[in-house]
C-alpha cells in the first residue's frame, strides 16, 4: 500500500526535482512552475488528451488536440457538436469507439454535471468511456489526487527500477503496487507525469540513457545488467489476415457514394466506402448493379487484432441514384477525404493515383 508521507520517498523527490527541469511541453499540460504558481490544468483538456492518447502516440495526437480544442474549446461546446462533425475530425486517429464515447461522456458531463468534471476517481470512472487508467490519470493530473497512473512507460520504469522479470500482462498488479508505493501525497499529479516523461525520454525501450537518469542509483535492473531485457512480455499470437471488397462509385459530376457504418464494431459510426464483410472469403456486396471494374491495386491495413487486405472496385454512380438505408451521396464540394478513416482513405488514394 502507498505511504502518503512523501518524506518517506527520496526517490520521488529526486524524480520531481528532475521533472521540474525537464518536463515535456504538451499543449494540454500545465508546467511545474505554472502549477506551483497556482495555475491548474483544465480537466476538459486533460480528459480529451487522455482519451486521444489511448494506444496512440503523443506526436500523432497533438494536431488532433489543437483542432478539437480550437473548434470545441469547452466540454459544453463538444457536447453540442453534431456527431458527424466530431467523427469527421477524429478520422485517421483510429479506435473510433473512442470518438463515440467522447461524445457520450461530454453530453453526460454537460447535462448531468453542469459542465464540470467530477474530481474523484469514483466519479470519473462512472462516466461513459472512462476506464481505470483514464480515471486515475484525470484524477491525478487535473485534480492532484494521489492516484496511481500505469501506462506502458510507467510499467517499463517500474520493471527496471525493481528488476521485475514476470512478463506482462501478468506483471501489471505487481508493477502497479510498486508505482503506488512511490506516489507521494504532495504533487501526485506532477509525479504521475514525471514517471511517464522518464519512460518516454530517458528509460526508453531501446538505448535507455541510464547515465543521466535521476533513478540510476536505486535502479535494480541497471545494477544487474538486465535493463534492456525488461519489461518482459508474453509472446503475442500471430495476427490473422482478413479479406474484403470496397466499392468506389463516383458520378459524372464528381459526387461520391459513401455509407455510414453501424455504431458498433470497427470504424463504428464512420462514413466509408460501401463494401463486403471482412473474413476469409468475402462475398461480393456491390451497392448497386453495374459493370464494376477492379482497380488492380489492394489496400493493406493493420488493425489491433488482424491484417486486412481490400480489393477495390470502381463504377460510375448512375444519374438520379437514390441512396438506400445507410448510404449517402456526398456532393463533390462537400467530400473531404480527410474525414475518412485511414483504411478508407487508402482506397481513395489508390483511386486518385491510378
Amino acid at each position: 500500500m502507498r505511504d502518503l508521507n512523501s518524506e518517506s520517498h527520496p526517490q520521488s523527490r529526486d524524480l520531481l526535482d528532475w521533472y521540474d527541469q525537464h518536463a515535456r511541453s504538451m499543449p494540454w499540460r500545465v508546467s511545474p512552475s505554472d502549477r506551483a504558481a497556482g495555475i491548474w490544468p483544465d480537466p476538459y483538456r486533460i480528459w480529451l488528451s487522455e482519451v486521444m492518447l489511448q494506444q496512440t502516440t503523443v506526436a500523432a495526437v497533438k494536431d488532433y488536440f489543437h483542432r478539437f480544442t480550437s473548434r470545441w474549446p469547452t466540454v459544453a461546446d463538444l457536447a453540442a457538436a453534431a456527431d458527424a462533425d466530431v467523427m469527421g475530425q477524429w478520422a485517421g486517429l483510429g479506435y473510433y469507439a473512442r470518438a463515440r464515447n467522447l461524445l457520450k461522456c461530454a453530453r453526460v458531463v454537460a447535462e448531468e454535471h453542469g459542465g464540470t468534471f467530477p474530481n474523484t476517481y469514483d466519479g470519473l470512472i462512472a462516466l461513459p468511456g472512462i476506464g481505470p487508467y483514464t480515471a486515475a490519470a484525470i484524477s491525478a493530473i487535473a485534480f492532484d489526487r494521489p492516484e496511481t497512473v500505469l501506462d506502458g512507460n510507467v510499467e517499463r520504469v517500474m520493471a527496471r527500477l525493481y528488476d521485475i522479470h514476470t512478463p506482462l500482462p501478468a506483471a501489471k498488479p505487481q508493477l502497479k503496487e510498486k508505482a503506488e508505493a512511490l506516489t507521494p501525497a504532495m504533487r501526485p499529479g506532477d509525479h504521475a507525469q514525471a514517471v511517464m516523461d522518464l519512460g518516454a525520454t530517458i528509460c526508453t525501450p531501446r538505448n535507455p540513457a541510464c547515465g543521466i537518469c535521476p533513478w540510476r542509483s536505486p535502479c535494480a535492473a541497471r545494477a544487474a545488467g538486465t535493463a534492456l531485457e525488461l519489461p518482459k512480455k508474453t509472446p503475442k499470437k500471430p495476427k490473422p489476415t482478413r479479406l474484403g471488397i470496397v466499392y468506389l462509385a463516383r458520378s459524372c459530376d464528381g459526387d461520391w457514394l459513401l455509407e455510414q457504418r453501424p455504431d458498433k464494431g470497427l470504424l463504428g459510426g464512420m462514413l466509408g466506402w460501401p463494401g463486403s464483410d471482412w473474413n476469409d472469403d468475402p462475398a461480393p456486396a456491390p451497392p448497386f448493379e453495374a459493370d464494376w471494374q477492379d482497380l488492380g491495386a489492394e489496400v493493406r491495413h493493420t488493425f489491433t487484432h488482424f491484417h486486412l487486405v481490400l480489393q477495390v472496385m470502381l463504377a460510375e454512380l448512375p444519374p438520379g441514384f437514390t441512396p438506400q438505408d445507410s448510404q449517402r451521396v456526398i456532393k463533390r464540394h462537400d467530400f473531404k477525404p480527410t474525414d475518412l478513416p485511414t483504411v478508407m482513405r487508402k482506397a481513395f488514394d489508390l483511386w486518385k493515383g491510378r
